[in-house]
């Protein structure tokens, strides 16, 4: 064991749907919440390598990310989050990969929703730095960081009551010592609160905006040029689908442009509706501003979650950067000549074929963009969790996708690998099924990343079995279990970039489509790229194909991994039977090590449901009479090694060993059951790779491994007993035997918790007690 090296080798993680869970550090990473954790990602790595580690430590969803600036010299990153635990936690990274909490702050009483931190305008930050907090309490505390410590300077209760969803903080003025504060969240107005000491701020409200409809998602803050006198602009995005742009102007006249009168051209976009320009003024010390509307930018077609601006290098101008539910990604710059904002770029989903069900994953739009330090890069963030990235190529004069990263949105409830070990599927509560597997570039570079998306269900899909070297079965929500057959579009990918050879190819079918109003993928043929696909009427026609996952030939041919579009439309994996007879959604199943027998259970409350059903895989028919045992649900199904014992674990605590009938192969009998093998619900099960006894584990509730054993001499009467009891700190969720012994003959037990804790033991082949632990840390 002291030999044994265990690293992670891939993380995979989706990221939380929200606007502010996400942000891009001066040192290139981008830090985002996945579920409870804060995942940390380098875009521009090169090789892509996706999530570089997960940082744990809240208790519920990440909802605020924010980088705080360095000051000069610094080496170490600080990072603040919050989430829907109502805490503030203060994390450190440092320039060698290591990160720690070094703060938790509970001081909010609802979820934390958004965190803005001061930018200093063209210095570096000092030492000590302001940050602001907004919170489902209906209130923004701001906040001081004094290099070591945050400790809170105002809290500030929202009048009329109102939810932050989003803050910008900034300098104001010449001086650099006064700031400004922007809140709004779920009313239509943008409050401004102004300080006039960056050192000890008191901020009082001095203005309310007003012309948004709809709830404001996002504010951001950015000086018009580099030079000392020019003005800050705030843009605002909101519900309503527009981006409004505010100019905060020093001095007691009003901006030229403002003071000539309005856009002229604004009322032939919204006839009946023209902007105010109306001018709010502002008073710090003996300052003054006025803020007026600068400009409304009309061009989504959904809601707006997100506007981030960025300041060109080579122009000395900003740049909006806004996401949509729109599905698109869009930069806004002003034009030279007539000063009106325009969309100079726009990324996403922008053709005709955006898929008419939300199984394609082109609905939901994109929930927050981002800018690369230097702008030379964005990623946004879709609704399935992931993450699309684009660099700009200076040459091709346009904006690059390349591999970004994704990952399950919920919780992962079941994985398996291939048959072969080739690659690894997994399944989650989230309705997806998704393919990993490592990408081989050659010169000894392997990362792993999603190759496929198998299956996109409309049910929270609980388990899942490889069954062979080209299928999978997978049980869900439902009464059913789908079995699954690899098209020959998703091979040819894997052999390309992977390595993964099938020698039957050519027989599979070319690709997989959903009916618009189906559950069921359909097996198709790729259609030729200039081919023009007709949208059918799903009312009149059930089977009718959804024009935006139509598969072209070429959609595949590609060298690197799929792009999330590809993934959520191309990759689907033709449905080829289903097996019923289950009266309950699936809790589990299992295949045999031969292929030839699937296991399956329901949920049940009675010995009636609790059946155990086989299936033969030749003609798809059920192997009867069911195996009874349990009275409650089955948790976990496991065949041994040579299929001749099937073990199952249940919630009524008990542990049920079948034995397969020497005679007819497909039936099996009971060998020996404990209805009291746990003192609480037995939660998963695995057999050691012991062929001349009968050894396997199982774990449960009450915090405890048990391995059982049945020596090779004993006779077939005699009992399967406990000879080893490993205690865990919580409750025990997962548990798996390497397939084979170590090289010095011992047996290696991987255990899970509750509270992702991963220990592996070394287990005496002889005694079979724990030799030694060893505990998991995350890189």
């Amino acid at each position: 064991m002291d030999s044994l090296r265990v690293g992670i080798e891939y993380l995979s993680a989706g990221a939380n749907r929200q606007t502010g869970a996400a942000d891009w550090s001066e040192d290139g990473i981008v830090a985002f919440g996945a579920d409870s954790n804060v995942a940390l990602w380098q875009p521009l790595a090169s090789p892509p390598k996706g999530i570089a580690r997960l940082l744990s430590g809240h208790e519920n969803a990440v909802k605020a990310v924010r980088f705080l600036p360095k000051s000069e010299g610094e080496s170490t990153t600080h990072l603040v989050t919050g989430a829907d635990d109502q805490c503030l936690k203060l994390w450190a990274l440092s320039a060698d990969g290591t990160a720690s909490c070094t703060q938790t702050v509970h001081a909010h009483t609802a979820a934390v929703n958004c965190i803005a931190a001061l930018q200093q305008r063209g210095l570096p930050s000092p030492t000590s730095r302001v940050f602001a907090t907004g919170a489902a309490d209906a209130s923004v505390k701001v906040w001081l960081f004094d290099g070591n410590q945050v400790r809170l300077l105002q809290t500030i209760n929202t009048i009329p009551k109102f939810f932050p969803l989003s803050t910008a903080l900034s300098t104001l003025g010449q001086g650099g010592e006064a700031l400004v504060m922007a809140v709004a969240g779920t009313r239509d107005i943008v409050q401004v609160f102004v300080a006039d000491s960056k050192a000890r701020p008191d901020f009082q409200l001095q203005a309310t905006l007003s012309g948004h409809e709809g709830w404001i998602r996002s504010l951001h803050f950015a000086w018009e040029r580099g030079a000392p006198n020019s003005d800050l602009i705030l843009a605002s995005a909101s519900q309503d689908k527009y981006i409004r742009l505010w100019r905060f102007h020093q001095g007691k006249e009003l901006p030229a442009a403002t003071a000539n009168g309005a856009d002229q051209s604004m009322g032939a976009f919204l006839p009946g509706k023209s902007p105010s320009n109306k001018a709010y003024r502002l008073q710090v010390a003996e300052n003054h501003f006025s803020i007026t509307f600068e400009a409304l930018l009309l061009g989504h077609d959904d809601w707006i979650y997100s506007a981030r601006w960025h300041l060109d290098p080579s122009t000395g101008k900003p740049q909006l950067l806004s996401a949509s539910a729109d599905n698109t990604l869009a930069i806004w710059e002003a034009d030279a000549s007539s000063g009106i904002w325009v969309t100079t770029v726009r990324l996403g989903e922008i053709s005709r074929e955006k898929g008419a069900t939300t199984a394609t994953g082109s609905t939901g739009g994109f929930w927050t963009g981002l800018w690369s330090p230097n702008g030379s890069s964005v990623v946004c963030l879709g609704r399935t969790g992931s993450w699309r990235l684009w660099n700009y190529s200076k040459e091709q004069d346009q904006w690059i996708p390349h591999v970004g990263i994704g990952g399950h949105t919920r919780a992962v409830t079941g994985t398996a690998w291939s048959k072969k070990g080739d690659y690894l599927l997994s399944t989650s509560a989230d309705q997806t099924t998704r393919l990993h597997a490592s990408w081989n570039k050659g010169s000894g570079q392997k990362t792993w990343h999603e190759m496929a998306r198998p299956q996109i269900h409309g049910y929270d899909l609980n388990c899942i079995d490889s069954l062979g070297s080209s299928k999978f079965v997978s049980g869900a929500d439902e009464k059913l279990m789908r079995v699954f057959d690899e098209p020959k579009a998703v091979a040819k990918l894997l052999s390309r970039l992977c390595d993964i050879g099938n020698g039957h190819i050519e027989t599979m079918p070319d690709a997989a489509n959903m009916p618009v109003l189906g559950l069921s993928n359909k097996a198709i043929e790729a259609v030729d790229d200039d081919l023009e696909v007709q949208a059918a009427n799903p009312e009149t026609d059930r089977d009718a194909l959804d024009p935006g996952s139509t598969v072209r030939k070429s959609a595949l041919e590609i060298d690197h991994p799929p792009f999330e579009d590809s993934l959520s439309r191309h990759t689907l994996w033709p449905e080829v039977e289903k097996l019923y007879g289950h009266g309950y959604e699936i809790s589990c199943l299992a295949v045999s090590h031969d292929g030839t027998l699937i296991a399956s259970a329901c949920k049940a409350s009675s010995i009636n449901h609790a059946v155990i059903r086989l299936f033969e895989t030749e003609r798809w028919t059920e192997v009867k009479p069911p195996l009874t045992a349990h009275s409650l649900t089955t948790t976990r199904l496991r065949f041994s090694a040579d299929d001749r014992y099937l073990l199952s674990v249940g919630r009524d605590r008990q542990w049920v060993v079948f034995e397969r009938d020497i005679d007819d192969k497909l039936n099996y009998k009971l060998l020996q059951s404990n209805p009291k093998g746990h003192s609480r619900m037995i939660l998963d099960a695995t057999w050691a790779p012991v062929t001349d006894s009968l050894v396997f584990a199982t774990a449960g509730r009450e915090k405890q491994v048990k391995i059982w054993h049945r020596a090779p001499g004993d006779t077939p009467d005699a009992g399967i007993i406990c000879t080893t009891t490993i205690p865990e700190t919580h409750p025990v969720t997962a548990i798996d035997f390497l397939h084979r012994e170590t090289m010095d003959g011992t047996l290696l037990l991987a255990v899970g918790t509750e509270i992702g804790k991963i220990s592996i033991y070394s287990i005496d082949r002889a005694s079979l007690n724990v030799s030694s632990t060893s505990i998991l840390q995350p890189e």
